[in-house]
């Protein structure tokens, strides 16, 4: 799929088939996710993957915008690691464009996915830290929530957000 065709076409999904998503398939977009770019190169990302249903409805407890985890087959947590940062404060970016990576890699392969966020939530961050036994410095941004869509979304387009009057030339 062209590039400019998976931004245009990919959506947020939310509602999924029941059919399995394999750990094949999440390492294919976990390996999406480290091809992103990141300050220096440190590549400062961790992801855990989740297929365990009882574990997938904690999250759904833990952070409220991530209910449709608990009727999904998959999920990704996307951490990152201030140890491994050359730039502090880097790893929010780095991490960020990881998922973006993954959810451009989602849609791509037929896969619908999701990113319900965690940090800077303080509850949030504490409840994935417990939940996964995450170390001191390793913090979550991110629970993508992966399955199957339901539906598909694939050939809507999306509508266009091309706002004009957000774009400055030289100066604001």
């Amino acid at each position: 799929m062209e590039t400019s065709k998976a931004i245009y076409k990919r959506r947020s999904v939310r509602k999924y088939t029941n059919e399995k998503v394999s750990e094949e398939e999440l390492h294919k977009l976990i390996a999406s996710g480290m091809m992103a770019p990141s300050a220096g190169n440190r590549q400062p990302w961790h992801f855990i993957t989740v297929t365990d249903p009882k574990l997938l409805s904690q999250v759904a407890q833990v952070n409220p915008n991530a209910g449709m985890a608990s009727r999904a087959p998959a999920g990704i947590l996307v951490c990152g690691d201030t140890e491994l940062e050359m730039h502090p404060g880097y790893w929010v970016q780095d991490c960020s464009a990881a998922v973006q990576n993954i959810l451009l890699a989602a849609h791509d392969t037929g896969l619908g996915a999701v990113w319900t966020g965690i940090w800077p939530k303080t509850d949030r961050v504490e409840g994935f830290k417990e939940l996964f036994g995450l170390p001191e410095t390793v913090h979550p941004l991110a629970f993508l929530v992966i399955g199957r869509p339901d539906k598909d979304s694939t050939e809507q387009d999306s509508p266009d957000r091309f706002l004009k009057e957000r774009i400055r030339g030289e100066h604001w």
